[in-house]
């Protein structure tokens, strides 16, 4: 696995990224060698956050919390992780190497509920193209979290977010 660290306006100690490298070592025997970690750390106030992104195979595992320690944070993060991976294992063992779960955290006796099928709601409707403004201006009047939409220059489809912190996200497809 791959491990890459970022301090978002601060840095990380040593001793800090051997920790973070020896916990992730942990979900290495589902990836294995072919998988990318990004584990970015910031402090605000009194309190650590830690994000963990993990791409393998296609799909993306991501985890984020706070917390007074980044250790706190960073156990809360693996186990977010770890549970993502038993609620969809069976999905999962299709894209994710042989045996990835055999032994390991499926046989600790503890009893999790996987995913049933996906309830899937369809809904169609026009993609008018507009700029990126009149999307959020659009989400906004519908008081949505996320707003599908056509954009006028490219004419790419795209999804502008609100983001927690109250500013907003762009998602632009690509072709990477």
């Amino acid at each position: 696995m791959k491990v890459t660290i970022i301090g978002r306006q601060m840095n990380v100690w040593e001793e800090m990224k051997a920790t973070i490298e020896e916990k992730l070592e942990k979900l290495e025997k589902y990836f294995g060698d072919e998988c990318e970690a990004t584990v970015t750390l910031s402090s605000k106030r009194n309190l650590k956050s830690l994000e963990i992104t993990i791409t393998a195979y296609g799909t993306i595992f991501r985890s984020e919390s706070e917390d007074e320690t980044f250790r706190n944070a960073l156990d809360r993060s693996i186990y977010s992780i770890e549970r993502q991976i038993r609620k969809n294992k069976t999905r999962l063992s299709k894209k994710i190497r042989s045996g990835a779960f055999d032994g390991g955290i499926f046989d600790t006796g503890e009893d999790y509920e996987e995913d049933k099928e996906f309830n899937i709601r369809t809904k169609s409707f026009y993609f008018k193209p507009m700029s990126v403004e009149e999307a959020i201006m659009q989400m906004n009047l519908l008081d949505h979290e996320f707003f599908v939409f056509r954009d006028a220059e490219t004419e790419e489809v795209c999804v502008v977010y609100k983001r927690r912190d109250g500013d907003y996200g762009l998602i632009v497809p690509s072709e990477e």
